[in-house]
């Protein structure tokens, strides 16, 4: 495209204790990085998020100007006019991560891991991140989750799906509904939303939760990580 291949993201991994043959991409929320993200996880747990077989990549966006911080530097996977549901998406930038994060995907490709062994996911922003980059251009991957997470109301997610005629991954989405931040409406009505577009997904309630991350949805999320990315059998030969 005339444009310089930007820069590989910086990660955080997790290996898997065994024979590794599926990969999981969490993306942080606004602010954080990859080893922020991962050591609250890991905060939570007690424990790393690990697997036998699945390897944990917890990449950290390049720092930007951010203008719901007034301009100010901040790793932020794309930009945005104003935190609300009601306003268009700055599409340029995000665009422009859902480059650099496919080259992360196809890092994991070329270690010999089909897309159908991979998801990708996040907290909040990583959430809307990962929204973007699976069904608009990943639509052969294993499955996609949002934690506390949204999508505008004119989104490109959905633009791309009302012209959509492929089996799409499964959302695993979770929203407190405590939540100042991103209101809990705005993650029932992006569920919504995508469900009238043909995306099978449940929305996970948690009473109380304001905007952060609990154990019980953690585990939630790691039973369904380990639901679409089961154990394979070792190959005979």
């Amino acid at each position: 495209l005339g444009m310089a291949a930007p820069a590989a993201l910086q990660r955080s991994v997790v290996s898997p204790a065994g024979r590794h043959t599926a990969s999981l991409i969490f993306l942080h929320g606004s602010g954080d990085t990859g080893q922020g993200a991962r050591a609250w996880i890991k905060q939570i747990l007690n424990q790393d998020m690990a697997f036998q077989h699945i390897k944990v990549i917890y990449p950290t966006a390049p720092a930007r100007q951010y203008t719901p911080m007034k301009g100010a530097f901040s790793t932020v996977w794309f930009d945005r006019y104003k935190i609300s549901n009601d306003c268009p998406e700055h599409i340029e930038s995000i665009d422009s991560m859902c480059r650099g994060l496919t080259d992360l995907i196809n890092d994991e490709v070329k270690n010999g891991i089909a897309k159908n062994r991979i998801l990708i996911g996040g907290f909040s922003m990583g959430g809307g991140m990962a929204m973007h980059l699976a069904y608009r251009f990943h639509q052969d991957l294993a499955g996609v989750f949002a934690l506390s997470s949204f999508l505008n109301k004119d989104s490109a997610v959905y633009q791309a799906l009302k012209r959509n005629e492929s089996v799409l991954p499964e959302l695993f989405q979770c929203h407190g509904t405590a939540d100042e931040l991103v209101l809990y409406s705005w993650g029932e009505e992006t569920n919504k939303m995508l469900k009238s577009l043909g995306v099978s997904t449940a929305l996970h309630t948690f009473p109380n939760l304001n905007h952060e991350l609990s154990r019980t949805e953690i585990e939630k999320l790691k039973a369904w990580v380990v639901k679409k990315l089961p154990v394979e059998a070792a190959k005979t030969n």
